[in-house]
């Protein structure tokens, strides 16, 4: 949370940060602590809509995300978010979601034998139909694609809400998100 709030102070948008995994299948002690971290930052004068709380993405987790969005604590499931997921997710009021862009892509790639390129990507695909669910219904969670394996994934997900980019993608950037 210290590095929370040292990032704040010169970057413009919100910072993302993850409740412990020990808590993964403990809905409730998830959004006790998601609650107990933003109040530790607006005790550091940092307002709520400055803060996504990152929690483990279980089914349990999607079907309490109204309970947890209440009061405006903002999370962010992250893990292999697909399309039944993502739509609990909005359903229930999540803020933003993280799909794993590169975990699904290596899971298609083991099972099915074979590398996937561009569009074809699972993926890319998976993003691309959460995303035009969500806005095709008007669903206000945000999608913020994660976890790429190539520049080609990236490439394909321009126009996402968000994306976070590591430096190992190798396209001369620093590693953020880019709205």
């Amino acid at each position: 949370m210290q590095f929370g709030t040292e990032i704040l102070k010169i970057v413009p948008g919100r910072v993302s940060t993850e409740t412990d995994a020990r808590l993964s299948f403990d809905t409730q002690g998830s959004i006790d602590k998601a609650r107990q971290l933003i109040k530790l930052y607006e005790g550091r004068k940092i307002s709520r809509e400055r803060v996504l709380i990152k929690i483990a993405s279980t089914w349990g987790r999607h079907r309490s995300g109204r309970g947890a969005g209440e009061g405006g604590d903002q999370l962010q499931p992250d893990a292999d978010v697909f399309a039944a997921q993502a739509v609990r997710c909005a359903e229930g009021g999540i803020e933003l979601i993280s799909p794993f862009v590169g975990r699904i892509y290596d899971w298609y790639k083991a099972h099915e034998k074979r590398d996937y390129v561009g569009a074809e990507d699972p993926g890319v695909q998976s993003v691309q139909e959460i995303y035009t669910y969500y806005k095709k219904f008007g669903y206000r969670t945000e999608v913020m694609g994660a976890s790429f394996r190539n520049t080609g994934e990236i490439l394909e997900l321009a126009g996402c809400d968000l994306l976070t980019i590591s430096l190992s993608c190798s396209i001369n950037c620093r590693s953020r998100t880019i709205r």
